[in-house]
């Protein structure tokens, strides 16, 4: 191997490093963490990804796939909707007073 050869593998080996090492630093400051990010958490069915398995997949006989997964073989998560995060539920809770009225 000649000199040159050598020297232009150890930049290209130093530039790795360095982008690295720039690329953690921004994760860093500006808080690439889920949580932080959309102040959600990652959906438990999908583990934050916004796919799982199709179920053609799981009836298959060697064919392509269906017209949801359109071949892959994974589907948009269903309680997530395909974005990755949690949903909060809409829930309504109804509160019944069956104490009588105190005596005057």
């Amino acid at each position: 191997m000649g000199p040159v050869v050598l020297a232009s593998q150890l930049a290209a080996g130093i530039g790795v490093i360095a982008g690295a090492m720039i690329v953690k630093n921004a994760m860093e400051h500006t808080g690439m963490n889920p949580m932080s990010t959309w102040d959600r958490p990652r959906c438990a069915t999908c583990n934050g990804t916004g796919r799982v398995t199709c179920l053609c997949s799981r009836w298959s006989d060697g064919d392509t796939g269906c017209r949801t997964c359109s071949g892959s073989g994974r589907m948009a998560c269903r309680s997530c909707g395909g974005s990755g995060t949690g949903r909060p539920l809409p829930v309504q809770i109804s509160v019944r007073n069956n104490r009588p009225p105190p005596y005057s």
